[in-house]
């Protein structure tokens, strides 16, 4: 496989929610909707090419597939994002995990990492985490 090209501050944060939905190898219709609601409704993404998410989803693909893929991938949205869109990347993660009402063990553990990775702090996250939560409650 070809070293993945760098990565824009939009696919870095599209890279990121495409990875927390396929981290329990089962990508859900409603995690689909959030990726493309986000996308289409976010300020971060006006200015953002949605068909960028094809490119950006198999170079996911592609790097999960390699022994230390993860930690590229990591690599590539740690060059990509300024600091300060760290938690911005945080947030749309929980909200596409939590987007189909159910986290599951793989996708908690992936949120961890990227709480590692990105050096989220632990008030910081669970007040992110809390919040992604609320909006995500059904009756």
């Amino acid at each position: 496989m070809n070293t993945p090209q760098a990565l824009s501050p939009q696919d870095a944060l599209a890279a990121l929610m495409v990875a927390v939905s396929v981290s329990d190898e089962n990508i859900r219709t409603a995690e689909l909707v959030k990726i493309t609601n986000i996308l289409g409704n976010l300020p971060i993404f006006a200015d953002y090419d949605e068909a960028n998410l094809t490119r950006i989803s198999s170079t996911v693909f592609d790097l999960l597939e390699q022994e230390d893929g993860l930690d590229a991938l990591f690599g590539l949205v740690r060059d990509a994002l300024p600091e300060r869109l760290f938690e911005t990347a945080y947030a749309l993660a929980c909200d596409v995990a939590a987007s189909d009402g159910l986290i599951a063990q793989p996708e908690l553990r992936f949120l961890e990492e990227i709480r590692y990775e990105l050096d989220i702090d632990r008030l910081h996250a669970a007040a992110i985490e809390r919040g992604a939560r609320a909006r995500h409650m059904t009756l």
